[in-house]
């Protein structure tokens, strides 16, 4: 499956045109995984204990459940939603950046997730991403009549983020985005491109990311949260 784990950081490998297709259906086979890895909030079923999320209800609306070796992740979404958001994940910085995602995009976003966040946050981010993407493109549909392009550029005190994406049905990242820390609180910052690379992989989105000004870590990244939001 091409999306998976590009080998390239600075894009994502094109895919067919029939990339939607399979990504529609990347719930059912990834329900056939194994089951996520015991830890300490997990039980011997592979049950996280996580409570169970709002249902979405809606014309554009989609749930992706997602399991692997490594993580458990369930994401619910409406595209015509307010701007609800409930993030259960282990991931604290990752958790307001959803936020940011669904409060500037006024989108209703539900997530539980638990993974292997004893070894890093790697593979919680990117199942996570890949979840949210497939998601987002069942929600869409068969994307008629919808506006493909959108941009914006959101500043946050210093920082500055251009963003410009187009719903195509064709994965591409593009991200210039300069991060002087490694990590914000236990947040890697290198996770953010890798989010971005996977949410364009299963969404089928061509995404350009820019970073126009910037000294502070957290502002950068709030910032290019902030804009993708707003494009999308």
């Amino acid at each position: 499956r091409c999306f998976l784990r590009p080998p390239v950081r600075s894009g994502v490998p094109r895919c067919p045109r029939s990339f939607i297709a399979a990504a529609q259906v990347d719930q059912a086979v990834t329900s056939a995984a194994a089951p996520a890895q015991q830890n300490g909030s997990m039980d011997a079923n592979g049950s996280n204990g996580l409570p169970p999320l709002p249902e979405v209800v809606g014309q554009r609306v989609a749930v992706v459940k997602r399991k692997t070796k490594e993580t458990q992740v369930e994401v619910r979404i409406n595209i015509d939603g307010t701007g609800k958001c409930i993030t259960n994940t282990p991931v604290g910085f990752f958790n307001h950046m959803i936020d940011q995602i669904a409060s500037h995009g006024l989108f209703d976003i539900y997530i539980n997730a638990d993974g292997d966040s004893w070894i890093d946050d790697h593979h919680t981010v990117e199942d996570i991403a890949l979840a949210f993407g497939s998601a987002f493109s069942q929600a869409l549909g068969g994307r008629k009549g919808i506006h493909r392009f959108g941009e914006f550029t959101a500043p946050l005190d210093e920082a500055l983020t251009h963003v410009v994406l187009d719903l195509s049905g064709r994965a591409h990242l593009s991200c210039d985005l300069h991060i002087p820390a490694q990590r914000i609180g236990n947040f890697d910052t290198e996770l953010v491109e890798h989010f971005f690379m996977s949410w364009a992989n299963t969404s089928g989105t061509t995404l350009h990311i820019r970073q126009l000004a910037g000294k502070n870590s957290h502002h950068i990244v709030e910032a290019t949260f902030k804009a993708f939001a707003r494009a999308l």
